[in-house]
């Protein structure tokens, strides 16, 4: 009898949600198994290894990447703008990724290392070609990997000193993008 297909998801949901909250060491074929509520054999069905499950992660997250670039590149408020606003989103499937693969790469994986690379790389081009200026792009990357890891950190720091000021900062690399406009001429 066929394993149904729902049972790899929640393996591989397990397994980024342990990535996530507890690090590598901690996400086990056994821990990834209890967490997903099924044995470990119906694990292995699906997934022969740990690094079998590390490259499950790193290829499903192109679905949720993937669609992040698209909507940066098309969207009305441009490139830079969604890239900044974007990354005070945590809690997303994107960013449940993103957390993976960044667990995955500080425990030596070099698949997720150049996922993650290729991803900024990714971002930054969407945002240079907005922008025209390397400087300007690099501003805008620095500012939005500043806001997400900010608000990734526990603590209420940044709350009690900025919350609510997210739109002031839009405005800001708004300004910012007619500076590499006039940079490029």
């Amino acid at each position: 009898m066929a394993r149904p297909p729902a049972a790899r998801g929640k393996v591989l949901d397990a397994y980024i949600a342990l990535l996530c909250e507890e690090g590598d060491r901690a996400a086990t074929l056994e821990a990834t198994a209890a967490r997903a509520g099924v044995s470990k054999g119906g694990l292995l069905y699906h997934f022969a290894s740990k690094e079998a499950l590390a490259d499950a992660v790193i290829e499903a997250s192109e679905e949720p990447i993937a669609k992040d670039i698209e909507s940066m590149s098309s969207s009305a408020e441009g490139a830079s703008v969604y890239y900044v606003r974007t990354s005070a989103e945590v809690n997303t499937d994107l960013d449940r990724y993103l957390n993976a693969l960044q667990r995955l790469a500080q425990a030596g994986n070099k698949a997720a290392s150049e996922k993650i690379e290729i991803t900024s790389e990714r971002w930054y081009q969407c945002i240079l070609h907005e922008v025209g200026s390397k400087d300007v792009a690099h501003l805008v990357m620095l500012t939005g990997e500043g806001l997400y890891a900010q608000l990734a950190l526990p603590g209420t720091w940044y709350e009690r000193n900025f919350d609510g000021e997210l739109d002031r900062l839009l405005e800001l690399v708004t300004s910012i993008k007619k500076l590499g406009h006039l940079n490029k001429k």
